[in-house]
């Protein structure tokens, strides 16, 4: 099907579809449509960003029989905000329809959460803890449920929800119809999907999100300088409409958001560690544009939705290094425009290179007094002159790996490398 109205959709869905202005199915949805329609189990594998939402939405819906008083569909999302996201897509859709709806997230009260379910809807969506703190109750009759879509399942699994997904599927019917959807399929998610999924359909969508077009990818050295000093030498050089700052930790995230803070910089923050109220307040702040910047670590990268965000800046290189694309995925969504800008350190290069091999055309920049300046290509080994591959040589013999390693070795010997090799250059300059 080319295009949405070649589906024979029920009145309601065709005019919600309409309404959204969609025209042409993705090329997820195009795939899925048609396996959910005819209950065929699959794991739909593509990034965020391309529809994959209504992918599952629509079809389920097609599916939903309102004459039967009774729950037929399963939604979860590994967080509220996913959750939430997702119900306010589902209630565009329904908006003229008989069709039952229920959000059930955690963070909520239970009582309020169990007396929504009293009108039996046919379709729940929500979060893996509250839908097993629902079905362990009885409130929520799962047992009716044929179709269960597990939205985000690698990040539902590194936050460890299969578990509460894996109590609630196995009360579930014996035909039950799974659909997974996935940046990435995990090995050890493999064992829970092969529990529930027989020979199911996988449908991937490239193996690696495609750059983006108006992308600007800025690579800022740091130079010895200080990482918060070089970050606010940025943040001054920059205009944007929205700002997304990423760490890697949440103590990262609370000390970082406080030094721009003290310099006058006024700064929201999203961490794991926000309560439920905490997260929807700064949420509604971000919306209405109260900071155009924001600290945040990986959750946000994968786990909310935020619009209008014209610039990310890495703080701080992933720690694992595929989450780079979600983290730059944030900005020129919608056809519009964006700037990444990644702080790096020379011990950092190798991991630079890892990602350059994604295929990031990274420009190589400076930004001194809020000017901004194209720098030299990075060192190449094969163009750099002999000079520094004597001093590569010096610096492998001298600095040997220990006997026994600790955690973090490896940071702490590229620094000791580096430093070693400055002095070398220095020395041969006096020379």
């Amino acid at each position: 099907m080319s295009r949405y109205t070649d589906y024979q959709f029920k009145p309601f869905l065709r005019d919600a579809i309409e309404q959204l202005g969609f025209t042409s199915p993705t090329p997820i949805q195009k795939e899925m449509i048609p396996l959910i329609l005819k209950g065929q189990s699959a794991i739909g594998q593509a990034h965020t960003g391309t529809g994959k939402s209504h992918s599952f939405l629509i079809p389920i819906l097609q599916r939903i029989n309102t004459d039967a008083d009774e729950l037929q569909g399963v939604i979860t999302a590994p967080t509220r905000e996913l959750a939430i996201q997702l119900f306010d897509e589902l209630k565009k859709l329904t908006a003229s329809s008989e069709v039952r709806t229920s959000l059930l997230i955690g963070g909520t009260d239970k009582k309020r959460s169990a007396d929504k379910l009293k009108s039996n809807p046919h379709l729940v969506v929500g979060t893996p803890g509250r839908i097993r703190d629902m079905s362990d109750t009885g409130a929520l009759s799962i047992h009716t449920a044929r179709i269960l879509v597990i939205d985000e399942a690698d990040l539902a699994f590194d936050m460890g929800f299969i578990e509460d997904i894996d109590q609630f599927a196995g009360k579930m019917p014996s035909d039950l119809e799974m659909y997974v959807f996935s940046a990435t399929i995990p090995e050890k998610l493999k064992p829970f999907l092969a529990k529930y999924m027989n020979s199911p359909v996988h449908v991937q969508l490239g193996t690696k999100k495609p750059l983006t077009e108006g992308m600007h990818y800025s690579l800022v050295p740091v130079r010895g300088m200080d990482r918060k000093k070089k970050l606010l030498n940025v943040i001054q050089a920059i205009n944007p409409y929205l700002a997304i700052i990423f760490t890697n930790t949440k103590q990262n995230a609370d000390e970082l958001a406080g030094f721009l803070a003290a310099q006058g910089v006024k700064t929201g923050k999203i961490h794991g560690d926000l309560n439920a109220r905490e997260r929807t307040r700064m949420m509604k702040q971000i919306r209405d544009l109260e900071y155009q910047f924001i600290v945040a670590t990986d959750l946000a990268a994968r786990g909310i939705d935020i619009p209008g965000v014209s610039h990310v800046i890495n703080y701080e290189l992933p720690e694992d290094l595929e989450f780079y694309i979600h983290r730059v995925g944030r900005t020129a969504r919608a056809g519009l425009e964006g700037v990444a800008i990644t702080l790096f350190d020379p011990s950092e290069d190798d991991a630079i290179v890892k990602i350059e091999k994604m295929g990031i055309p990274f420009v190589h920049e400076d930004v001194k007094n809020g000017e901004w300046s194209q720098l030299k290509e990075r060192h190449s080994r094969k163009n750099r002159p002999k000079e520094q591959d004597e001093i590569d040589k010096k610096a492998a013999a001298l600095i040997r790996k220990p006997a026994k390693v600790k955690p973090g070795y490896k940071k702490k010997r590229a620094a000791e490398v580096d430093r070693f090799k400055k002095r070398e250059r220095r020395m041969n300059k006096k020379k």
